[in-house]
């Protein structure tokens, strides 16, 4: 603390915390504020003995979308690193009727309960001059890294409307880009600047119970729980389909989702 005199007031100047009060006669000198005290969160704990699950497919009927094929001529680098013909597959349809690439999701039932943030961080990899893997779910808080695996420059740029947009070129061999996305929101488009071909999407929930199909559509969401809870299951073609579920104690819940072509 420093005192000094200024036109015969007294003043008191703060060191540690940034304050200045000055007093004429007969006032009182002010009181620095205090401290704000950071709040420690309190996360909720799932009860491992009353734990339950939802499980389930994701099925698809009807015509399929016309395949795009994509044309990477514009960059002799990436077009070399494929011996063959390269399409924009966004329904990604298994022989017996599986549908991939579907983020699957508790959209409700959870509300009061803040979890944790996921230690791990979820990982975007540029490969082949394309975004691997199409589809990705992340919590809130979590960290998501970018890489690269290609001998040639990428641009990673989400496109959010909740969370802050972002632009980052990434040369090869650069280390990876850690971001993260703090507010939910379902779904992130993702691009690349530099190859107009490229596309992903992010998922970003407040909690874990997210999933996204592979090749067999299927999906698991454990650890939940007991309680009501809608579930959404979302397709970048096909749109977004809700289905209610309760889960027991202990219990396990199916079910199952259908999605159309024209």
């Amino acid at each position: 603390m420093k005192i000094t005199r200024a036109n015969g007031r007294i003043c008191w100047i703060g060191l540690a915390v940034v304050f200045a009060g000055c007093s004429g006669p007969g006032s009182q000198p002010k009181e620095a504020p205090k401290s704000l005290v950071p709040v420690t969160p309190v996360y909720f704990k799932v009860d491992p003995a009353t734990a339950g699950a939802v499980s389930g497919k994701i099925s698809f009927s009807g015509k399929r979308p016309q395949r795009k094929k994509i044309d990477m001529d514009e960059d002799p680098q990436c077009a070399g690193m494929h011996h063959e013909a390269v399409y924009d597959d966004i329904v990604q349809a298994g022989p017996k009727g599986s549908l991939a690439n579907v983020f699957v999701y508790v959209k409700s039932g959870l509300e009061g309960k803040q979890f944790e943030p996921v230690p791990q961080p979820a990982v975007i990899d540029q490969k082949g001059c394309g975004f691997h893997p199409r589809v990705l779910g992340i919590q809130s808080g979590q960290q998501l890294e970018v890489t690269n695996s290609d001998p040639v420059t990428h641009s990673i740029h989400p496109l959010p409307q909740k969370n802050r947009e972002w632009n980052q070129n990434q040369p090869e061999g650069a280390p990876p880009l850690k971001r993260k996305f703090t507010a939910t929101e379902v779904m992130i488009p993702v691009k690349c600047n530099i190859h107009k071909w490229m596309h992903s999407w992010i998922g970003v929930v407040e909690h874990p119970y997210f999933a996204v199909t592979g090749p067999d559509g299927s999906f698991s969401l454990p650890n939940l729980p007991p309680g009501t809870y809608t579930i959404a299951a979302w397709h970048e073609k096909l749109g977004t389909q809700e289905k209610q579920v309760t889960v027991a104690p202990s219990g396990k819940a199916e079910i199952a989702f259908a999605f159309k072509g024209e």
